[in-house]
């Protein structure tokens, strides 16, 4: 005992070294962003920016894995903003800025890899592979570095257009495309390594995969990878938390309603055997559900803030604003049937992947068929 306690006595140590660099290195950040981007800051920004500190701490100290794609994506993000040297035009001109690390090809580079990693997973089910699970976890991994480094790098390129263009790039259906497939990937990684079951990263991929697509014929049939100005609705710093929120919600149902549809396939064909237990899979289901359903509320309520300021009244049922409440509706009494009524089984499963339809609507279907004070996010 006493030898165990002083072999693991200095990997105690040396994390706790790593944790302390960690937060140190999150603290140098927001000074120097602070220092050098201040003038372009309201008090808002600068309370979630300092706020942001403690917060990825305690999240990079919980989940090492969030903690190294803080330190990479942001590592990479710096190069690839010191690489514009303050002129957007080299964008072009730049060998790695054009094929590797501009706000585009990092984007693209995000797509592909998730591609790749969706048939690592499907290679790893298929043939019980543990090397092609390992490749889909590192593609997956790679890719959402890529990803966030697009954002990250889009974010500047939007000050280079002007001060007043500039924007978080959270605000069009490219920009949340691109932040959904990272959450649902994000939360998909945490809950591999949680319960250390790897064969749902393929049904998992697959939805993240079915974004990349949209988001690819939204890249090359609308052009929307270029950088827009905001309209006057989204000039608010509502924007900046109430839209992160939505789409935490939104990871979590895609990712439960992917477990569900596990949980259908489970005992078929070639699937028999080869996925966890039922019971592992409704309490991923019920998790990702609660988890985002707590974030909706939250961004609900944000909402109706963002709504009161801009229009003047909490609620005037929108159809935004109507399927919002009929997303929360839904998974409120789908948490209630298994907490209060203890209902398990495929019926769950089913309600999670039917609710994903609902959710899917009113993120993209309210935009494309209906019309309203939220028409801005028209297609």
């Amino acid at each position: 005992m006493e030898l165990a306690d002083k072999q693991l006595a200095p990997l105690g140590a040396g994390r706790r070294w790593l944790d302390g660099l960690f937060a140190g290195a999150l603290a140098a950040g927001a000074l120097y962003a602070y220092w050098r981007y201040s003038a372009y800051m309201d008090a808002y920004e600068v309370g979630v920016l300092f706020l942001a500190v403690p917060a990825l701490a305690a999240l990079g100290w919980h989940w090492r894995g969030l903690r190294n794609l803080s330190a990479g994506a942001g590592l990479v993000a710096l190069w690839a903003i010191s690489l514009y040297a303050q002129d957007l035009g080299r964008a072009d001109s730049v060998f790695l800025l054009k094929y590797l690390v501009s706000s585009q090809s990092a984007i693209l580079w995000m797509c592909a890899l998730f591609f790749m990693a969706t048939v690592a997973y499907w290679a790893g089910i298929g043939v019980r592979s543990r090397f092609a699970y390992a490749s889909g976890r590192a593609l997956t991994w790679a890719a959402v570095t890529m990803g966030l480094v697009g954002l990250l790098t889009r974010w500047y390129e939007s000050y280079l257009l002007g001060p007043d263009i500039g924007h978080i790039p959270i605000s069009n259906l490219y920009e949340v495309f691109v932040l959904f497939s990272l959450i649902t990937a994000l939360f998909y990684l945490y809950y591999e390594e949680r319960y250390a079951e790897k064969s749902l990263g393929g049904f998992v991929l697959l939805v993240i995969s079915a974004a990349i697509g949209f988001l690819l014929w939204y890249t090359f049939e609308r052009e929307a990878y270029e950088i827009q100005p905001l309209v006057p609705a989204l000039q608010s710093w509502w924007m900046k938390i109430h839209v992160p929120a939505n789409f935490i919600g939104y990871g979590s149902f895609a990712l439960a309603a992917m477990v569900g549809v596990a949980y259908l396939a489970s005992n078929r064909g070639l699937l028999a055997g080869r996925l966890p237990p039922h019971e592992v899979l409704e309490d991923l289901m019920y998790r990702s559900i609660a988890v985002g359903f707590a974030f909706f509320t939250v961004a609900t309520i944000l909402g109706a803030l963002w709504a009161a300021e801009a229009w003047g009244s909490y609620w005037q049922w929108d159809p935004k604003e109507t399927w919002a409440l009929i997303v929360w509706l839904n998974y409120a009494a789908w948490l209630h049937m298994r907490m209060i009524k203890g209902l398990r089984g495929p019926m769950l499963a089913w309600w999670a992947v039917l609710g994903l339809l609902v959710t899917a609507f009113a993120f993209l279907g309210v935009n494309m068929f209906l019309s309203g004070l939220h028409s801005y996010g028209q297609l």
